[in-house]
């Protein structure tokens, strides 16, 4: 996960939150109602970074490739 991966991540979950305590939600579909909004402003926002940078936010980086990327530079060292 890059930076920006997660910068947009913590942009859900905050937008999230704030919508959560405004609104209340008392049901199921309340909540998922909120974390959808929440979703949607960091989608938004994603969109908009890719069209006016023309490079794409999304990589093909997670956990494991992190990991292994790690470990052969570790190797590296040695």
């Amino acid at each position: 996960m890059t930076n920006k991966e997660l910068v947009l991540n913590m942009l859900a979950e905050l937008s999230t939150k704030e919508i959560s305590e405004t609104r209340n939600p008392d049901t199921f579909q309340d909540h998922k109602d909120v974390a959808q909004a929440g979703g949607e402003i960091a989608r938004n926002a994603r969109i908009e970074l890719e069209e006016k940078t023309g490079r794409s936010v999304i990589s093909p980086l997670n956990a494991k490739t992190g990991i292994a990327l790690n470990s052969s530079q570790n190797n590296e060292d040695k």
